[in-house]
C-alpha cells in the first residue's frame, strides 16, 4: 500500500477523475488508524465477512485471506483492466497500472472525435 501512496500522483493522476479504494478484511478502526499514521491519500474499506474477496475472486485457495488482486474500473461500471493475482513487487506492474488508468481518463476526458 505504501507504493500506491509513493506513486499516487503518477499512477492515480492525482486523485483527478481517478478513485482509490483498498478494501480489506482488517477491521475499519485498525485500517482507519493505519492510514492516518501513513498519510495514505485514498480510502480503505472494511470488508469484514469477506464479501466482496469473495464476488471480484480475491480470496486464496484456503479461502481464509484475500489475495491481492487489482481492478480498474471505467467510468460506466465495467472493469478494463485487472491483475489477478497484483504483483506489487514486479515494477511492471504499476507499469501496466499506470497505463490503464490513463486509457480510461485519456478516453473518458477526450472522446474520440469523428471527422
Amino acid at each position: 500500500m505504501k507504493a500506491y501512496r509513493d506513486q499516487y500522483a503518477t499512477l492515480f493522476n492525482d486523485g483527478d477523475d481517478v478513485v482509490l479504494l483498498a478494501i480489506s478484511s482488517d477491521p475499519a478502526e485498525a485500517q482507519a488508524s493505519w492510514a492516518k499514521d501513513e498519510g495514505f491519500p485514498f480510502t480503505f474499506l472494511s470488508d469484514p465477512a469477506s464479501g466482496v474477496g469473495r464476488l471480484y475472486g480475491a480470496m486464496s485457495p484456503s479461502g481464509r485471506t484475500n489475495n491481492r488482486n487489482l481492478f480498474v474500473i471505467a467510468p460506466d461500471g465495467t472493469i478494463r483492466y485487472r491483475q489477478i493475482p497484483f504483483r506489487e513487487v514486479d515494477p511492471t506492474g504499476y507499469t501496466e497500472l499506470e497505463q490503464a488508468i490513463d486509457q480510461i481518463v485519456g478516453s473518458h476526458e477526450h472522446p474520440t472525435e469523428e471527422g
